[in-house]
């Protein structure tokens, strides 16, 4: 009967959060006697507020009486364990984060309680504490506002002088562990935003000014971090040291977001303090010079990182004066940075061609002012129209250490020499300045990369509201003269000067001068050079024909009949290794890989921003040859070299089309499938369009009995076929029924293409056939894991050895198989036909010559 006297509180009731603040006031110390229940009785009383004050405005108001903050306070001071600490910054933080009164918040934010634990000196050793202590700091700066922030704040004269939540938070804004770094920086990022004018004033100004600095001096460490990771990979292709690149990028990347917004909120004094942190820690003393020379005093930053730094940081971080000075610098010569930033040049080579002061050829509509400053050997063609292939990767007697020449040079000398991944980070670059809105478009036409449709558009408008120099470039055939370039040269060198006054950065040449129009010429001539190069990958070719693309004017100054020359010369080249392929292992599905790699390059190249982001420059493909266990001499290998040349065909004979200024079919100009012969064997056979499917049945005409062991000591009896049927082909081995003679099932069949068939040597009854796969590991995603690398450890050929009955039996298989294969190549050329004629492209492109006249038996189609 003594139960009756003691009924249980409500857990949610008035009564409890009364109960629990008395019996919370009337402890002294905390111990480990008492410590469990002062524990709970904190997780309780914000459970309590957090239900009052969506409730029961009592609850709050009980809570602002007693003072309970400052009870809180108390019980920290005199709380001698880590848990009850540890439970206290998680009591308050749930309560800022689910109070939703106003006035509720103010309270919680005012009496100073709030700063004091702040600045409490906990004990950060522990990480778990520290972990509930940021968890609590950012829950307070997701609460502030105009009005909030004032509360935690100190000022005097109206200027902030104390700021407690932003000092200690940046304390740990550089911690080693990632989730704290990401707290702190939502957490100063909610500061920023408020938009509060006196705390912009508090951040912005020394010592608290010193963060961002901090911030670019960090990121700088990460860049070296990730030159590492990536200067390993090279030497050793470990899975991780492959893997750990993805995550350095994307912590460097997180990183540029992180200054981009930092840089929205649009806080006086901030971009210009990340521009110059970002110019003078990062960009002058290490990227920029890391383009021409391999170390800069001991800290060393290859090519290829810097190349894919530059691009980040000119995507991501948007600031109009950083992404106009970068460009500026480009112009600028590397002694102007050895000078003043202490590098030492080490190992450059330019690779950039210095031409002789005459014309070069195809230039005759430069002037003669300009053709006197181009820099660049177009190469030294007679004047015959028969083309020398030019060998690109054969250094001149220029190409030793030069530091007089500018970066911009050396982005072009990359085009020209360097290896693929070089090639694939200087597009990039380029690219990515094309499509930087930040950047000033004169400075854009002075680097050469001002795309024609905005050059007529900033003509459009001068002429429309009335400039006459506007009128006359627009109607002129000499756009880009001298006019412009005086213009070009006027902004540049207020560019530059400002680069000297501001930075350091002394260029020596202010005053030699070339118009844009020249620019666009080297530029366009260092791109048609990337295209006649036979060690680029197709991947980073096609990079090269979107921004061909981009730039390409509807003039003969810049691009002129030279280029097209050796682009023809590239195109027939390959095309001729095309013709081949017909031969090799994999006909069978050349034109089915065209026809895709069509599509996919029509839309790259005709797409508004490149395919691939920058950090792919740092996930260079690697070839299957030396991957996975895949021999040089395997169909695998073959297959994928078959694919590669088959994407840099496909963008060779886009760019034939439309360098002359003609729209790109939607499907390349095949002719159609030929209609099945009546005395095939396919068709005698009884194969249908889908081929020999396991299990069917077929007529065994021609059909050669052979024996087969597939495990060791298990013979089976075959009758051997090989049949083709347009440019798909087959070898089968059937097993004849025997209640229906001539007639078989089919067991096994394998691709016709590349199986090699040879007789032994020593036993002439024995027939040797190489078994590849029906399609590449390539072409199918489940295979393929990251980077496009094939998951297999190994991938080998099959073999089949076949023994005839005799020697008879045995050629006559071989005869076979080559008179299929002879059927099979020819069906493949002669779809080709059409694709591969130069003369019908050029034809069909010229509108005066007409449309070339239909046959019924041999026009070309788009389909299959």
């Amino acid at each position: 009967m003594w139960f009756s006297f003691w009924r249980p509180r409500d857990r949610f009731s008035f009564d409890e959060l009364r109960y629990l603040t008395d019996q919370l006031m009337k402890i002294q110390v905390v111990n480990d006697v008492n410590k469990d229940f002062v524990i709970e009785a904190l997780r309780s009383i914000a459970e309590l507020i957090t239900y009052g004050d969506q409730h029961d405005t009592n609850f709050f108001e009980f809570f602002m009486e007693k003072q309970i903050m400052g009870e809180f306070v108390r019980i920290l001071k005199i709380s001698r364990t880590m848990t009850v600490s540890l439970q206290l910054l998680q009591t308050i933080s749930i309560m800022i984060q689910n109070l939703k009164n106003e006035h509720a918040i103010y309270y919680m934010f005012s009496n100073e309680h709030m700063n004091y634990l702040i600045t409490y000196s906990f004990d950060f050793k522990n990480e778990e504490l520290l972990s509930y202590y940021i968890s609590f700091l950012r829950a307070i700066s997701g609460k502030l506002d105009r009005n909030t922030i004032s509360l935690l704040v100190k000022t005097e004269e109206d200027e902030v002088v104390s700021f407690p939540l932003y000092v200690e938070a940046i304390r740990f804004a550089f911690h080693e562990e990632s989730m704290v770094r990401t707290a702190v920086r939502a957490l100063t990022l909610n500061v920023y935003h408020v938009g509060d004018d006196s705390v912009n004033r508090y951040v912005a100004s020394p010592p608290h000014s010193d963060y961002f600095t901090n911030l670019v001096k960090f990121f700088r460490k990460q860049c070296i971090d990730l030159n590492v990771l990536v200067s390993d990979t090279t030497t050793n292709q470990g899975a991780d040291t492959t893997l750990s690149i993805p995550a350095a990028v994307d912590e460097i990347e997180d990183n540029l977001y992180y200054f981009s917004d930092i840089i929205s909120a649009g806080i006086p004094d901030v971009g210009k303090l990340f521009t110059d942190n970002i110019l003078q820690l990062l960009i002058f003393p290490l990227l920029l010079p890391s383009l021409t020379m391999k170390a800069v005093k001991g800290i060393q930053i290859g090519s290829v990182t810097s190349l894919y730094l530059i691009c980040c940081i000119l995507r991501i971080v948007k600031i109009k004066d950083l992404s106009n000075t970068i460009a500026a610098a480009l112009f600028c010569p590397l002694e102007a940075f050895l000078s003043n930033y202490g590098a030492t040049p080490n190992g450059y080579i330019s690779g950039y061609d210095v031409a002789h002061e005459s014309q070069p050829p195809g230039s005759n509509n430069l002037t003669k002012a300009e053709a006197g400053n181009l820099s660049v050997d177009v190469a030294n063609l007679s004047s015959s129209t028969q083309i020398q292939p030019v060998d690109f990767n054969v250094a001149t007697e220029n190409d030793n250490c030069d530091s007089h020449l500018s970066l911009r040079e050396a982005l072009l000398s990359y085009l020209r020499n360097g290896d693929d991944v070089q090639v694939s980070g200087s597009l990039s670059v380029l690219a990515t300045l094309l499509q930087t809105k930040e950047l000033d478009e004169s400075m854009s036409d002075a680097l050469g990369i001002l795309p024609q449709r905005k050059q007529h558009k900033k003509l459009l408008l001068q002429a429309l509201v009335g400039e006459s120099s506007g009128e006359e470039q627009l109607f002129s055939s000499e756009s880009g003269s001298l006019r412009n370039g005086i213009e070009f040269g006027s902004e540049l060198d207020g560019c530059l000067q400002k680069l000297k006054e501001q930075y350091g950065v002394s260029c020596s040449f202010l005053e030699m001068r070339a118009s844009p129009r020249l620019h666009r010429f080297q530029v366009l001539d260092a791109l048609v050079s990337v295209f006649c190069r036979s060690n680029i990958s197709a991947e980073t070719l096609w990079d090269g024909g979107w921004l061909l693309r981009q730039l390409l004017p509807y003039s003969e100054a810049e691009f002129n009949s030279h280029h097209r020359e050796l682009l023809n010369e590239s195109y027939k080249n390959n095309a001729s290794a095309l013709i081949e392929e017909t031969r090799g292992i994999w006909p069978d599905i050349l034109i089915t890989v065209l026809c895709d790699e069509w599509k996919k390059c029509k839309r790259g190249i005709e797409a508004s921003s490149p395919r691939k982001e920058p950090n792919n420059i740092l996930f260079s493909s690697r070839k299957l040859s030396s991957e996975g266990g895949i021999t040089g001499n395997s169909s695998f290998a073959a297959g994928e070299r078959m694919w590669e040349l088959v994407k840099v065909f496909v963008l060779l004979h886009q760019l034939q089309i439309f360098t002359l200024g003609r729209p790109l079919p939607e499907q390349p100009p095949i002719y159609p499938p030929a209609d099945l012969l009546e005395n095939s064997r396919a068709k005698t056979a009884g194969i249908d369009a889908s081929g020999p499917k396991l299990g069917i049945e077929l007529r065994l005409v021609d059909a050669v009995p052979c024996r087969i062991a597939f495990e060791r000591g298990k013979e089976r009896h075959f009758c051997f076929l090989a049949f083709s049927l347009g440019y798909s082909g087959w070898v089968v081995l059937a097993e004849e029924l025997p209640l229906k003679q001539h007639h078989g099932v089919v067991r096994v069949a394998a691709p016709l293409a590349g199986c090699k068939p040879k007789i032994d040597d020593k036993h002439s009854k024995w027939l040797h056939l190489r078994i590849r796969p029906s399609t590449l590991p390539s072409m199918d995603p489940a295979r393929s894991g990251s980077y496009g690398k094939v998951k297999t450890k190994a991938l080998v050929d099959g073999r089949w050895t076949l023994a005839f009955r005799d020697e008879e039996s045995c050629k006559s298989a071989l005869a076979m198989i080559l008179e299929e294969l002879k059927l099979q190549t020819n069906e493949v050329d002669r779809r080709l036909k059409p694709l591969l004629d130069l003369e019908t492209i050029v034809e069909s492109s010229n509108p005066s010559l007409g449309p070339p006249e239909a046959s019924s038996s041999s026009s070309p189609s788009n389909s299959l």
